[in-house]
């Protein structure tokens, strides 16, 4: 079973390769990860894709919040959200046309009908190839991918999953971590004449 979990973390150096080797180090894959800016600057969000059975996610849920640096973990199992992926894809339009010459125009064409119907954007082209910008659900994604295979993916890249909760917000009562951040940073800044 696939569970997504969200961590808000204190953004500084370090936060990320301190969760994930946490993870690592205790045998939790991560499907997917995305890390990224919240609305308040000394915060970030990080969203986790873990496949396992609910006794997993229970531990990773309770390591991560034996962290310093996280301030809290949100888990998405039975909650209304809204999620998505990012995905840009590269696509071969190179073809041959009836007469036997290179036309790359005809598998132009197909590729941005695909595009439009996914509701993807062109961001980039060039005789041999559309770049495609989607986003949306996993199965949608997959599904663009399953179609625009046989024309030739050259290249794709995805963000991972990032979702957030119909209802309330992960930074409520963020006035503790506020104040945990501050304690942080406060014992950062004493140790740094010790150390030199």
């Amino acid at each position: 079973m696939r569970h997504v979990l969200s961590a808000l973390v204190m953004n500084q150096p370090g936060v990320l390769a301190h969760v994930s080797g946490m993870l690592a180090s205790r045998a939790f894959n991560i499907d997917s990860l995305a890390v990224g800016a919240t609305e308040n600057p000394r915060f970030s969000r990080m969203t986790f894709v873990i496949q396992g059975d609910d006794r997993v996610l229970e531990q990773v849920r309770k390591q991560l919040e034996k962290l310093i640096n996280v301030v809290r973990v949100l888990d998405y199992q039975n909650t209304d959200m809204v999620d998505r992926d990012l995905m840009l894809v590269k696509v071969s339009t190179v073809g041959v046309g009836p007469d036997g010459q290179e036309n790359p125009a005809a598998k132009r064409t197909e590729v941005r009908e695909l595009a439009d119907v996914f509701r993807g954007k062109i961001v980039d082209l060039s005789p041999a190839h559309l770049m495609i910008e989607l986003s949306g659900s996993e199965n949608k994604i997959e599904a663009f991918i399953d179609l625009v295979r046989p024309f030739g993916i050259l290249e794709l890249v995805r963000t991972g999953r990032v979702a957030l909760a119909r209802r309330g917000r992960i930074t409520e009562g963020v006035e503790d971590a506020e104040a945990q951040a501050d304690k942080i940073d406060a014992i950062e800044a004493a140790a740094e004449p010790a150390a030199a």
